[in-house]
């Protein structure tokens, strides 16, 4: 009984030692290219490209005059129901607060606001914030995107779902100026 007592003791530490220094010690995110697919576990992310226009996607010039950096994505669904999840899905990472510090998602084919994304079916979005007047418009992007773990069973209900795991890669790519197209 005194082994079996200093032996799980000592398991204990150990565990208690790793997830200390896990913690301290966070792995770094993967660097992606601009156009390479990541995976986030429950999505597959594909970043095409950004923009600064001073008009949304859907075409029709804002009353105010307003300045929109747009990514281009691909998002590939991988579970197996229709979510929304991918909302919280990727941040800019410079350091300062945007506007909206989340992005409205409109669907590229008919440049309507996105909200849900059926499994197999992937889709082709544009990440939009609204950029602040007093910023200078970025040259450059970072973008963070983040990555999400399945618990068959989680430990507060019991129940199957997916959890927020960190970061799952940083896209950095150049940002470049739309041609304008409105409707009146």
């Amino acid at each position: 009984m005194l082994v079996t007592g200093i032996g799980g003791m000592a398991a204990a530490a150990v565990s208690f030692a790793t997830a200390v220094y896990d913690a301290a010690n966070p792995a770094r995110a993967v660097s992606a290219a601009k156009g390479e697919a990541v995976d986030t576990g429950r999505w597959l992310v594909t970043i095409n490209d950004a923009t600064m226009a001073s008009v949304p996607p859907t075409g029709t010039k804002p009353f105010e005059p307003k300045r929109f950096l747009m990514v281009d994505l691909d998002l590939d669904n991988r579970s197996v129901a229709t979510s929304n999840a991918f909302m919280n899905l990727i941040t800019i990472r410079d350091g300062q607060e945007v506007v909206s510090p989340k992005p409205v998602y409109y669907l590229a084919r008919d440049k309507w606001i996105a909200s849900e994304v059926n499994p197999n079916m992937p889709e082709k979005l544009i990440a939009v914030w609204e950029w602040p007047t007093d910023r200078p418009e970025p040259d450059k992007l970072s973008l963070s995107i983040g990555k999400q773990i399945y618990k068959p069973r989680d430990n507060l209900y019991g129940a199957p779902n997916w959890f927020d795991d960190g970061e799952a890669a940083v896209v950095e790519l150049a940002v470049s100026q739309a041609a304008e197209t409105t409707e009146q």
